[in-house]
């Protein structure tokens, strides 16, 4: 069964279970999934007459935070085939040159790939807080609350995805590559967390 199709219950028994998926980087698209949904919500709840002049952008913020919640849960779904590949990928056999040869390149293929998705869900996490931050002034005040928690859940998702991405990138030979998706990363996650202060200095 699909992440996003169990119930609450559900997903929080397999994530504490003993089985490796889901993991922290499932957690955290969901994670991030729930701050958008707050960002939804803040949105729709700044409507009515007092703020018809911004009716049209809490519509587009809305749009914008559902296919951000699709887009998260397409990571956590991701994350959990990149183990699963890279878990095949390790038992391959390796008796002859050939399949050693073949292992390692079906390693660094999967290690490449299981770095490369949770980077993917810093930057929608980066992009829908700074979505919310461009409106921040503009939202009811009556849910800043709730704005805030959009913004710290998108933070925290940022960061536990970076950790996710972090144990991969041991296995992955290629420097070049794997400098490239450290520098990524840590501009992601810098400019998450400068966007995650800016709202909360707005709302404080």
């Amino acid at each position: 069964m699909k992440v996003f199709d169990q119930t609450l219950r559900q997903f929080i028994e397999a994530s504490g279970s003993k089985s490796p998926v889901p993991g922290g980087g499932s957690v955290a698209a969901v994670s991030a999934a729930l701050g958008a949904s707050m960002g939804a919500m803040v949105a729709r709840l700044t409507s009515g007459l007092k703020y018809h002049s911004v009716s049209e952008r809490m519509n587009e913020i809305i749009r914008q935070m559902e296919a951000a919640i699709h887009t998260f849960e397409h990571f956590a779904a991701e994350d959990m085939d990149s183990f699963k590949a890279f878990m095949d990928a390790l038992h391959l056999p390796k008796v002859t040159a050939e399949q050693r040869a073949d292992r390692t390149s079906a390693l660094q293929k999967a290690a490449i790939h299981a770095a490369e998705i949770p980077i993917s869900l810093m930057t929608e996490c980066r992009d829908t807080a700074q979505i919310l931050a461009a409106s921040a002034e503009l939202f009811n005040k009556n849910v800043k609350s709730d704005l805030g928690v959009a913004v710290i859940l998108l933070e925290a998702s940022a960061q536990s995805a970076w950790l996710t991405a972090q144990i991969n990138f041991k296995y992955i030979k290629d420097l070049s590559l794997r400098n490239k998706l450290q520098e990524q990363g840590n501009g992601t996650l810098k400019h998450i967390q400068k966007t995650k202060e800016q709202i909360l200095n707005i709302i404080s």
